[in-house]
């Protein structure tokens, strides 16, 4: 999966088949054209690589995504962490605690996942 890394407006461009899937390729065109700027063949053209990537499918004119938005940006977020602190979570927030003040509300929110994760264990 780790060819699945996408550009700004390969994101954008994803952004707009999670928030309308299943979408015909036509509207998906109409769509990218309002948002992007963009003509018919450069949505196909993209639409296209991203399909080979794995990420759609467009199967009889009909889009929609084989992995979710959630599923895809967890994994950009695993991919991060692996290549810039080997994998280390706990290294990558104390960088990020060291550059941003975290408030109350931010800290008991990742207290809160921390805990849910304990709770998940077997």
């Amino acid at each position: 999966m780790s060819e699945l890394h996408l550009g700004v407006i390969e994101s954008r461009f994803a952004d707009i088949i999670w928030a309308h899937e299943p979408i015909s390729s036509p509207q998906l065109a109409k769509l990218a054209e309002e948002a992007l700027g963009w003509k018919k063949s450069t949505t196909y053209t993209v639409l296209k690589r991203l399909c080979q990537r794995g990420l759609f499918q467009n199967q009889k004119g009909c889009v929609t995504a084989l992995l979710t938005r959630e599923a895809f940006y967890a994994h950009q977020c695993e991919q991060f962490v692996n290549d810039s602190f080997d994998g280390s979570l706990p290294a990558f927030v104390a960088a990020f605690g060291t550059r941003k003040r975290l408030s109350e509300a931010e800290i008991d929110q990742l207290q809160a996942i921390i805990d849910h994760m304990r709770e998940a264990q077997p």
